[in-house]
């Protein structure tokens, strides 16, 4: 176990030993209603972590492993509804967005995290599904970008997200960073660019690469890679995992790399589910 895992761990282990009530974690996103990303995987990475989830669906998907089909929105004002008695009632101590479909919903959710905090929040750009379907349009994309990134202790885009987001192509780390670099001109503060496999020594040697510029400093995660069709759900897995560190009290170099580490054993200890790309093992 790495240093960074005793801690998280410790971190959990006083929450239940000197019966603290668990840190409270909120997920704004769509709900998946095959179990393997969103809300539904959101909430069990919260709880896998020893954390309360509360959630606030954005949008009801149609989807399962092999692909998303369509979705029926939530309208702004839904969205709000379902997220101030949470606030009202618990101390939210992170949050995060995943799936914000509509410019409506953005900026109501921007609105809810100037009223009520916004310290520990996790912004998931998500743009396009891994099958293909457009999940955001460019105003939305616009709105997110204006309102939310600015807010975020961190922000997650992967690497067709970051290229969308920055406006150019990526096949190099040196495109990564310019791509970085781009996001952070756009009030990010943070960013984590997700790179999900790299090619290494000809080839001949696959990692699973994630770059994480805080500010001017990177940092660059590597695993090795898994060669598997279990990965539905990853960013928002992974997304998830960096709010409930933060919410441990974990800082955020920490947060990211106890994440990728929990990501990449759970893409290990996936089993076969459904026809498509299996969801994690979240636990």
């Amino acid at each position: 176990m790495t240093v960074f895992g005793l801690f998280g761990n410790l971190c959990k282990m006083s929450h239940r030993n000197n019966d603290i009530d668990p840190p409270v974690c909120l997920t704004i996103a769509g709900l998946d209603p095959s179990g393997g990303a969103g809300i539904v995987a959101d909430i069990k990475t919260f709880t896998a972590h020893d954390c309360f989830a509360a959630a606030v669906v954005s949008s009801v998907t149609f989807q399962n492993t092999t692909g998303v089909f369509g979705a029926v929105h939530q309208t702004a004002d839904s969205v709000r509804r379902q997220a101030e008695p949470i606030f009202e009632d618990y101390t939210v101590v992170a949050a995060k967005t995943g799936m914000l479909p509509t410019r409506e919903i953005i900026e109501e959710s921007a609105a809810i995290f100037r009223k009520w905090g916004s310290r520990n929040l996790v912004v998931d750009p998500v743009v396009r599904s891994t099958s293909g379907f457009d999940l955001i349009d460019d105003a939305a994309l616009k709105s997110l970008i204006d309102t939310l990134f600015p807010m975020a202790a961190l922000v997650t885009p992967n690497i067709p997200e970051a290229e969308r987001i920055a406006g150019i192509s990526i096949s190099s780390k040196e495109d990564v960073e310019l791509a970085a670099e781009k996001i952070q001109s756009m009030g990010a503060r943070n960013v984590l660019i997700k790179g999900g496999h790299f090619d290494v020594d000809d080839g001949v040697t696959k990692l699973a690469i994630d770059h994480l510029f805080e500010g001017s400093q990177l940092t660059v995660l590597q695993e090795n890679y898994i060669d598997t069709t279990a990965t539905h759900g990853t960013g928002c897995t992974l997304a998830a995992a960096i709010t409930a560190n933060l919410a441990l009290g974990l800082d955020l170099n920490e947060s990211v790399r106890e994440a990728k580490t929990f990501v990449t054993n759970a893409i290990r200890n996936a089993t076969s589910l459904g026809k498509g790309h299996s969801p994690l093992n979240i636990g």
